[in-house]
């Protein structure tokens, strides 16, 4: 049985589905609100790291 492979999307796919701007979603990478993974000059968001952003705004929210 094989682990499943995460799923790594790109600013611009962070930013459709938050409906965030560019600056935003840098702001949250560099506050260490939303975890990234840098390789070279690529930017790449996990999934799981979304979604985990997402939890805690709603938790912070109620």
């Amino acid at each position: 049985m094989t682990t499943p492979t995460p799923v790594l999307l790109k600013v611009p796919d962070v930013m459709a589905r938050l409906k965030y701007s560019r600056s935003k979603v840098y702001d949250l990478i560099r506050t260490k609100r939303l975890a990234s993974i840098k390789e070279g000059r690529c930017r790449r968001i996990p999934e799981s790291a979304l979604q985990e952003y997402i939890r805690a705004g709603l938790e912070e929210a109620a």
